[in-house]
């Protein structure tokens, strides 16, 4: 596939388990009383999500691996549908608990096949180039969700936000069925347990895989984790109503958006690792001066944001190159790999989800676990740093 259609088919499917995530999220203070239920009871929705999107990754890799990309993206493709059918159709909370399950289940092929596509047909600062312009359409879709999700709920109710989503299940398998080219040889050797256990195995003994892996699910499991908080905190403490909060997400994406479209210019001069250094320094940043808004300023939109808005940014820059150099090693099984890599993000994220839910208050809990998770992102990238030079 050329660069533009592996660029437009990564961006496609990477995007499939964030925007499932942000459309629904304003959506959740209505879901509290539309099933007279508790808020705890709504946040666990978003943490099986990521449940199921985290270990669901783990056999999504080798099958992509074993029955092709393609192959295995419109399988997974269909369970994403049915799931987002079924929680449409919820007549109870507890039935919105399986069906975020399923979808999690089914968009977690997005995040591996979107990024082993890249590697099966690219390296280096190629890689790096598909992976940044990658980000940019990541921020868009995402930031669209939080928007969309409550211009529909003003014009419909909560059953619409996931039909959104049945639709942009059918988009993605038409996309998948007319564009996508394979890109590995049909294996079903791979299957094979002990082959599993050995590919497995391999992506975990390499130690500037798992440093990486500390760097992005530090980062990036920091956004996945704060989604379970922030919904609570704009609209309950803040005082935002659900449209005005999937407005004022655009701030977090925008951020993304920037920090892509501006690395994106400045790369070649910048270089990868130079581009990484920026990225990480701004997390710590965004981190330090988040705990320090919760634990000494009363909670305002721009206190609670501004942050968020630095991490993001950092991420934008960060990302390309620490994704390009765990993958690197790994070109015979890069769904495996793509696919630990996303179970490590995703699984920081709902570790952070859960924690969040023992600590109970949603502000007291972002200001602890989303600057720590930052701060683990740095001491992940200082290790990469010291792996890189001693080789």
């Amino acid at each position: 596939m050329s660069e533009r259609r592996t660029t437009f088919l990564g961006a496609l499917l990477t995007t499939l388990g964030p925007i499932s995530m942000a459309i629904y999220t304003p959506a959740m203070p209505q879901l509290v009383e539309a099933f007279a239920t508790t808020a705890a009871s709504v946040k666990l929705s978003l943490s099986l999500f990521f449940g199921g999107f985290a270990m669901a990754q783990l056999v999504a890799g080798p099958l992509s691996d074993a029955l092709g990309r393609k192959t295995a993206t419109l399988i997974f493709l269909a369970i994403y549908i049915i799931g987002s059918l079924l929680a449409a159709m919820a007549p109870s909370i507890e039935f919105i608990l399986v069906a975020r399950l399923i979808q999690g289940i089914g968009a977690s092929v997005g995040v591996v096949v979107g990024r082993a596509i890249v590697r099966d047909l690219f390296v280096g600062s190629d890689a790096a180039r598909i992976l940044n312009t990658i980000g940019i359409f990541l921020a868009i879709g995402p930031a669209m969700g939080p928007t969309l999700g409550g211009l529909t709920l003003a014009a419909f109710d909560w059953h619409a936000v996931f039909l959104l989503l049945v639709g942009f299940g059918l988009s993605a398998g038409a996309c998948t069925l007319l564009f996508m080219r394979e890109t590995v040889t049909r294996d079903l050797g791979r299957l094979r347990p002990m082959r599993l256990m050995r590919g497995y195995l391999e992506v975990a003994a390499n130690t500037r895989f798992l440093a990486a892996s500390l760097v992005l699910s530090g980062s990036i499991g920091a956004l996945y984790a704060q989604s379970t908080m922030l919904p609570f905190i704009l609209i309950d403490r803040v005082g935002l109503t659900p449209t005005e909060f999937g407005l004022g997400m655009l701030m977090q994406s925008g951020s993304y958006l920037l920090g892509s479209l501006t690395l994106k210019l400045v790369a070649s001069r910048l270089g990868g690792p130079n581009a990484a250094r920026i990225g990480i320094s701004l997390c710590g940043l965004g981190g330090l001066v988040m705990a320090l808004s919760v634990a000494f300023i009363e909670p305002r939109y721009l206190t609670i944001m501004g942050p968020v808005a630095i991490c993001t940014f950092g991420i934008a820059f960060l990302t390309p190159h620490v994704v390009t150099v765990s993958m690197a090693p790994f070109a015979h099984i890069a769904g495996s790999a793509s696919a630990t890599t996303g179970f490590l993000q995703m699984s920081a994220g709902f570790l952070g989800g859960v924690a969040a839910a023992a600590i109970g208050d949603p502000l007291h809990a972002f200001g602890i676990i989303i600057p720590t998770m930052e701060f683990s992102a740095v001491a992940g990238f200082l290790w990469l740093r010291f792996l890189t030079r001693r080789c």
